[in-house]
């Protein structure tokens, strides 16, 4: 019994000193991010006032950093402290509501409700006063911006050619731009217009279709190859999975057994895509050649995302695999699977579909997976009634972002994934889609948000952001990396609660380490930025 009541002891401790911790963290960030306003604040109206008042100025200054010091002491030492808050903040946010209404155990007092993380998009609150009209929310400007991005942007490992973009998402405009329309390579945040295309062209519910047909003889079948570049021949489990292969072979050989015994001959169509199949950098680990028909990307090892070693001949590997898989199903295959073209309107023996576009984009944006960033573009071509090329892929993406209004001035679209330096498309463009994106008009494309990666945790961005960074799981952003270019694009909420997208670009980088880093600190600096 005393060693139970020394635990529980220990264990009290321990759970009001991690409360105490996490408010004196919250005052903390509270602290700084008002220092920051009032710093921003004193530096603007420095600039603007003659020289002989400038004395008079940092009296002010030196005030109001005082002033601030002294209240954050007050409150760091203000108690009785009751759960992380004190009793008097608590009594007055429980002021008002009906005691003993269920929703506080049962002690009369309720807790109050945290501030909603995310303020609701184009939501206007009361005024401030009768006649402001002013947004509970208070966007940033556009000085108060330049404040704090323009010296982050002078940050020597930073190119030559630089494009910034900040987007508020309520109100759609601009608040802060540098060469914001001026087209550089992107790399891999492109992914954000190529999912955009796709997801307008064919809505986020689409599903690619990989199927097995009758062929022209009698105990001749056909795997036809849809596009789906997330099919997979490994193990699946769950309702919530990729295409699978293996669902593939048991609901073919299920249908061939009841035509009776073979052997059957087994070909594959890949006549879906046309004209090259290996992407302008060439073979490479970081995307396969580029066919309608293959199975976990065509890795040769155990990888699901980033650079591995590719098969030369996905398809070919792909239908051998599905005829070792009819074979242990029991059914007798006759000689290798041959490419062969299925009739047109040949009966369908089987079919799986892939996951919902909306995963795939997803999927996409937060590993960066470059084949399906093709594929991607491959499928809006075929919408539009193009050649699934690369060519008519970067035809067909650029038709539908014009269809979506952004302003395409300079772009080029080579490719679906950015490996292609040929591809040239401006901050102000990818900040308009992720706009598009947030707005009410075009829930299509939601998942474009959904899938950006978050800062310190998952992706691309896993790796990045200190673990004190204040970007660390607030900034969700698309990131992209070639030699020489570094970018990042996503979304932010700022101090205020305001919802920001951005988009940073620089080409001409030597250091891409020291690069992503100044990237990584302008994104934290928009997240504690209140920017007025």
């Amino acid at each position: 019994m005393p060693e139970a009541r020394s635990w529980q002891v220990r264990e009290w401790l321990r759970h009001r000193l991690s409360r105490g911790r996490r408010e004196f963290d919250r005052v903390r960030g509270r602290g700084l991010r008002e220092w920051n306003r009032v710093r921003a604040r004193v530096r603007r109206e420095w600039r603007r006032t003659p020289r002989e008042q400038q004395r008079t100025w940092q009296l002010v200054a030196v005030s109001a950093a005082t002033g601030l010091v002294v209240a954050v002491v007050s409150v760091l030492v203000a108690g009785p402290w009751d759960a992380g808050q004190r009793t008097a903040e608590r009594a007055r946010a429980a002021d008002g509501r009906a005691p003993g209404d269920g929703r506080d155990g049962g002690s009369g007092e309720s807790a109050p409700s945290a501030a909603p993380v995310l303020a609701a998009l184009g939501a206007r609150s009361a005024p401030r006063s009768p006649d402001s009209g002013a947004d509970a929310v208070p966007p940033p400007t556009g000085a108060g911006l330049a404040d704090t991005l323009e010296p982050l942007l002078d940050d020597p490992a930073l190119g030559d050619e630089r494009s910034v973009a900040v987007m508020d998402v309520t109100s759609g405009q601009q608040v802060f731009g540098a060469k914001a329309g001026t087209a550089t390579i992107p790399a891999s945040t492109i992914k954000l217009a190529t999912g955009a295309a796709a997801l307008s062209a064919l809505g986020p519910d689409h599903r690619i279709r990989t199927s097995v047909v009758a062929g022209a003889g009698k105990n001749d079948i056909v795997l036809v190859g849809g596009g789906d570049p997330t099919l997979t021949a490994r193990a699946v489990k769950g309702d919530d999975h990729p295409a699978a292969l293996r669902q593939l072979a048991d609901d073919t050989a299920r249908a061939l057994k009841k035509r009776g015994a073979g052997p059957y001959r087994l070909g594959y169509d890949t006549s879906l895509y046309s004209g090259a199949k290996l992407h302008p950098i060439g073979p490479n680990e970081n995307l396969s050649p580029v066919v309608p028909l293959m199975a976990d990307e065509g890795r040769k090892d155990d990888s699901d995302h980033g650079p591995a070693p590719r098969a030369e001949d996905p398809a070919a590997d792909a239908a051998a695999t599905f005829a070792s898989m009819l074979r242990d199903r029991g059914v007798e295959v006759k000689d290798e699977p041959r490419s062969r073209k299925a009739a047109k309107g040949a009966r369908t023996v089987a079919s799986v579909r892939s996951q919902p576009l909306s995963s795939l984009v997803e999927r996409m944006l937060t590993t960066s997976d470059n084949d399906i960033a093709e594929a991607l573009s491959r499928q809006t071509a075929l919408a539009a009634g193009r050649s699934a090329s690369f060519e008519g892929g970067a035809k067909a993406v650029t038709q539908r972002l014009r269809k979506l209004g952004l302003p395409l001035g300079g772009a080029r679209i080579a490719d679906g994934s950015g490996l292609d330096r040929a591809d040239h498309v401006s901050a102000g463009l990818l900040a308009q889609v992720l706009v598009r994106a947030a707005d009410r008009d075009h829930p299509e494309l939601r998942s474009l948000l959904t899938g950006l990666p978050v800062a310190g945790f998952s992706g691309t961005l896993r790796t990045r952001y200190a673990q004190d960074a204040v970007g660390r799981g607030v900034v969700r952003a698309k990131t992209g990396t070639l030699t020489g270019v570094n970018s990042l694009a996503g979304s932010v909420v700022d101090a205020d609660g305001r919802l920001l997208v951005f988009a940073f670009m620089t080409n001409g980088t030597t250091d891409a380490n020291g690069a992503q880093r100044a990237l990584d600190r302008m994104a934290s600096a928009l997240a504690n930025c209140g920017c007025r």
